[in-house]
């Protein structure tokens, strides 16, 4: 099993490149509003942040954000499970704990949620 930080670096580009192309234009103007964005990530053994800028730009770091936009809580395996197969229905109802903090983030969220299993 692989750590957190490994399985979100791999969604990265994935994540860029849906996004990315999407800040063309009208459509994009209204997207923009709803960044830069940060999502925090939590297990018993780590915390990672994936933050997405206002250009697209997905990054990630080790540790929490003081003021996240969305917080996922769970288990190693569980959070593990998610990021990897993406599957809501692989993982145990209820082992995950995922909400939005912002209304920014709520929309994000409901827009983003299975792209990470959620």
């Amino acid at each position: 099993m692989g750590s957190i930080a490994d399985l979100l670096d791999h969604l990265r580009p994935e994540i860029e490149a849906q996004l990315k192309p999407n800040l063309q234009g009208i459509f994009g103007g209204v997207i923009r509003r709803y960044l830069p964005q940060a999502w925090a990530f939590k297990t018993e053994v780590e915390t990672v942040t994936l933050t997405v800028d206002s250009q697209g730009n997905v990054s990630m770091r080790s540790g929490g954000s003081p003021n996240p936009d969305v917080l996922v809580k769970g288990s190693l395996d569980a959070l593990s499970a998610a990021l990897s197969s993406r599957n809501p229905a692989m993982v145990r109802p209820g082992s995950i704990e995922a909400k939005a903090l912002t209304s920014k983030g709520n929309m994000a969220f409901e827009f983003l949620r299975n792209r990470f299993g959620l």
